[in-house]
């Protein structure tokens, strides 16, 4: 099993894949011919997950569906982000012999 901290650290990876294919596809809005990329997360065994990107088979823009993944994607860095800093203090908590 994974520690709390990589499981968290894997999540806001996963995160940032998830915004960097999106505002790839807004970029290029406008590119003739130009195919969306999509991402794709696998959960890890032990916790955790791993993210790929891949090409979209259809040539064409989705402006609102990349709007929603970015949101997505903040959001779900944050809430990671929020369980990163909780271990860190809890492992600290433990250490701490002034407690």
């Amino acid at each position: 099993m994974n520690s709390i901290s990589s499981i968290a650290l894997s999540g806001m990876n996963a995160a940032q894949t998830r915004l960097g294919a999106s505002a790839n596809n807004v970029a290029n809005l406008a590119t003739e011919g130009f195919k969306r990329q999509d991402t794709v997360q696998t959960a890890q065994a032990g916790g955790g997950v791993s993210t790929s990107v891949r090409e979209s088979p259809q040539v064409g823009n989705a402006l609102e569906q990349d709007v929603v993944s970015q949101l997505q994607a903040k959001n779900s860095f944050i809430a990671n982000l929020a369980v990163f800093k909780t271990a860190d203090k809890m492992a600290g908590a433990l250490l701490d012999t002034r407690a």
